[in-house]
């Protein structure tokens, strides 16, 4: 006797399926906007750039190049909440959320500029992460929007994944990749313990406010209810 397919991976892929050339092309460049404001702030900086002090956090996270490929793993990651988006409102929800993480993140940086300090490492030892130091000069580094990004990502996934019923496996599943994505950002040097710290509760703020707006959309309107009733 074959089992029949979950219902769980049908919707799944009917969410990937809905609209997903409008998905692909509005995710793309969103996150060139993003990175062309990004450069863009670093190199406008409006008072002194602070170095952000090391702490024992920091000391206890040795550096770990191999973390890497799961660190520049973000920007498939946030791309799955566009991905599994049942309609152009929900699209549309997410984009604004996400251009508030990046008009507030990108704000303090043009305001308090941060950079993150020099580590002695060689870092023509890694061309992976030379190549990065070298482009992104370590600067807009507090708040974090790499993990402010990453939190709103594994909200809007977990809200998304609960909403199709997919098992307890694919919820852990996102929850350890958000996980290994904040642990990269202190393990490759890219970030410190406070930018994560600050970058955090900048994506927990925005997912709050996701999740609230969310729950009012979907709450009745008792008075139309009423009117109707009678």
């Amino acid at each position: 006797m074959v089992p029949e397919p979950r219902a769980w991976q049908h919707e799944l892929w009917r969410r990937v399926g809905t609209l997903w050339v409008l998905k692909m092309f509005t995710t793309m460049g969103g996150i060139a906007g993003f990175f062309y404001a990004y450069f863009w702030v670093m190199r406008q900086p409006l008072s002194a750039v602070t170095v952000m002090p090391v702490t024992w956090i920091d000391e206890l996270v040795g550096f770990q190049p191999s973390w890497f490929f799961v660190y520049v793993s973000l920007w498939v990651y946030i791309s799955l909440g566009p991905a599994l988006a049942r309609d152009v409102r929900e699209m549309a929800a997410f984009g604004a959320a996400s251009l508030v993480i990046a008009a507030v993140g990108l704000a303090i940086f043009m305001l308090l500029p941060t950079k993150v300090p020099e580590f002695a490492i060689d870092w023509s030892l890694y061309p992976s992460l030379e190549f990065l130091k070298q482009v992104d000069v370590s600067g807009n580094a507090c708040p974090s929007l790499h993990v402010a990004f990453c939190v709103f990502a594994a909200v809007v996934l977990h809200l998304q994944l609960r909403a199709i019923h997919a098992g307890r496996l694919l919820l852990a599943c996102n929850a350890l990749w958000a996980l290994g994505i904040l642990y990269s950002t202190m393990a490759t040097r890219q970030h410190v313990a406070l930018d994560v710290i600050a970058g955090a509760a900048l994506g927990g703020a925005v997912s709050v406010a996701y999740v609230w707006a969310l729950a009012g959309r979907r709450r009745p309107d008792f008075r139309t209810l009423a009117v109707k009733g009678d």
